[in-house]
């Protein structure tokens, strides 16, 4: 059995698909979008976290450390008066999560809903996430990614989920490049399976001002969906301006390339125009 590396589970999920769900958080991610709402999801190692806008600064971390660098052996969270440090990542196998997931099934599925999973970047760790999906057979299996993917890696996964939440951030292959980190091109290309194998599918874009909520980008993720009909739902997150509030916690500087207290503009107009069903989450 394979292990993999999640840093959340979380129960009662109402916004990763139809129902209720539990979704589990996948650490690792391939991208490094400039607005990411999960910094503790983006490496695929375990690392301290501290909540360091609380922290009484009593020293009592550090008398039972003397490294200069952590080595994560946790000797620091149990002394914390305000329990503000946690180890982030729980190395798991795919028998264990499933059996954990499966506990729960039957309550889920009455509640018509299911499992998510989510990240960081699912995909990033496909074999375990194989692995996992195929121990739910017979549950309703979501997988929520950025689809940067090979094709053979996109096309196994859609034999093994009954449905993809998947983000199309920026049409631009070269703004999409800036914002992210990557181009886009195995993205579209694994967008267009779907729209080919006519698989349930959720699209979702962030809103990000004056980076993806622009009438062009707006105009172009129009023309790529207007045209498919296994589409469910389009969904537009609009971007928090607490976003940046996790990134001292990982020890990661959080200074975004565009203004974060502007305002986002939902250009509803363009998905009307193309009868193209959303909604503003």
């Amino acid at each position: 059995m394979k292990k993999g590396l999640i840093f959340d589970i979380k129960e009662y999920a109402i916004f990763d698909g139809p129902g209720i769900r539990e979704t589990v958080f996948f650490k690792g991610c391939p991208l490094r979008c400039v607005w990411c709402h999960n910094p503790e999801g983006l490496r695929r190692e375990r690392e301290l976290t501290v909540a360091r806008a609380s922290c009484l600064n009593c020293g009592k971390c550090k008398e039972v450390c003397s490294k200069t660098e952590c080595s994560l052996c946790g000797k620091c969270i149990s002394v914390c008066p305000r329990s503000l440090r946690k180890i982030c990542g729980q190395e798991i196998s795919a028998f264990e999560l499933a059996k954990r997931l499966l506990s729960h099934s039957e309550y889920y599925s009455s509640l018509g809903g299911g499992f998510t999973f989510s990240g960081g970047e699912p995909l990033f760790q496909h074999e375990f996430l194989f692995e996992v999906l195929d121990l739910l057979n017979g549950d309703h299996r979501i997988v929520e990614t950025s689809a940067y993917a090979s094709n053979e890696v996109f096309i196994e996964l859609l034999k093994r989920c009954e449905m993809v939440i998947m983000d199309i951030k920026l049409v631009d292959r070269d703004l999409h490049k800036k914002y992210t980190g990557v181009y886009n091109d195995s993205i579209i290309s694994n967008y267009k399976i779907l729209v080919k194998e006519s698989f349930p599918h959720i699209i979702r874009m962030p809103l990000i001002p004056n980076v993806t909520d622009t009438l062009e980008n707006t105009e172009g993720l129009a023309s790529l969906l207007k045209n498919d009909s296994s589409l469910e739902m389009l969904e537009l997150l609009p971007y928090h301006i607490t976003a940046g509030a996790k990134y001292e916690n990982v020890g990661m500087k959080y200074d975004p390339p565009f203004d974060t207290t502007k305002e986002i503009t939902v250009h509803k107009e363009i998905f009307e125009k193309e009868n193209i069903r959303y909604r503003v989450l």
